[in-house]
């Protein structure tokens, strides 16, 4: 039986849902008039200009930690590129694994509604975006960073027990932080014009995912059982922790000379690294909280993941 506050906090999400075909049919038109196909839409064939960075140095993990002040110009700039390959190996990882969630998701809706088209072109979008991300990684020259083995299985069983409003809550979780430092980058006339380009698509057309994740997640949440509510708090929680591990895969460190356990001990004790972390996951974390994801042991998991503060 539900309190009486629960039953408010119930009427008030549900007073706040939007038509879900009218919100689709607004993304559709929007897809139509602002998406890209990054092959000819950007300039693989112009050189890597020498001086720029593959990533903002406030936004590299090691950036204002004594480690970074010691290391030369050269070093921090070969950081900064091994760290923007391993965001895009996470991204193209973190894509698949939304791809297959989002097709989970339609598999037993009607199949001409405007809701499915949409989720449809989306993991249109999601296909190019991890294309766009593996040719970036070519060009600028550094391995791919794929997430640890245990991860991997980790979301492997994600992929095949996660609650509907579970799904949406992760795909917010990679989508919003990635698009917070990304919106840092695609103006700033210090990074590879590539890196720019690549970043300002992702951030253009992220935008509809995330519109479109937020409004399903809030629907479900005013919708679905007190047990798929509570699931979906502890695994939002988990894959939080998860996610803020994977983040930046720490053999970045040795693959430029560093030694990685020092590396990794100064991330974990970097102020300024925390307060990036916290500052992009800000605007989910804020949102969760408004829907009533952000309770009990799921609120201590975020806690532990260093997202929240």
């Amino acid at each position: 039986m539900t309190s009486m506050t629960e039953d408010h906090t119930l009427q008030d999400a549900l007073g706040l849902l939007k038509d879900r075909e009218q919100v689709a049919r607004r993304l559709l038109e929007s897809s139509a008039k602002h998406s890209f196909d990054p092959d000819t839409e950007l300039d693989w064939g112009a050189p890597i200009e020498d001086g720029k960075w593959f990533w903002p140095p406030e936004l590299v993990s090691l950036y204002d930690t004594p480690l970074w002040r010691k290391m030369p110009e050269e070093q921090r700039m070969d950081l900064a590129r091994h760290e923007a390959a391993s965001l895009a190996s996470l991204g193209i990882w973190f894509e698949i694994i939304l791809m297959q969630l989002l097709v989970r998701h339609i598999y037993d809706l009607p199949v001409t509604s405007a809701h499915v088209r949409y989720a449809l072109t989306e993991i249109a979008d999601e296909c190019r975006h991890s294309m766009m991300f593996a040719r970036m990684i070519q060009k600028g020259g550094a391995p791919t960073y794929p997430v640890a083995r245990l991860h991997h299985n980790l979301a492997r069983v994600l992929k095949t027990i996660s609650t509907t409003p579970g799904s949406f809550a992760c795909t917010l979780l990679g989508e919003e932080i990635l698009d917070y430092m990304q919106r840092l980058t695609f103006p700033d006339e210090r990074i590879q014009p590539l890196v720019r380009g690549v970043t300002r698509i992702h951030v253009v057309e992220e935008a509809r995912h995330v519109r479109y994740a937020r409004e399903e997640l809030r629907r479900q949440m005013a919708s679905c059982p007190r047990w798929e509510a509570e699931l979906t708090r502890i695994s939002a929680g988990e894959a939080a922790r998860v996610f803020s591990i994977a983040f930046v895969n720490p053999k970045v460190y040795s693959d430029v000379g560093l030694d990685r356990r020092e590396a990794v001990a100064q991330v974990k004790a970097s102020a300024h690294r925390r307060e990036v972390m916290q500052t992009g996951a800000r605007r989910l974390t804020d949102f969760l909280d408004d829907i009533g994801l952000m309770r009990g042991v799921g609120r201590k998991l975020w806690r532990s993941s260093g997202l929240l503060a």
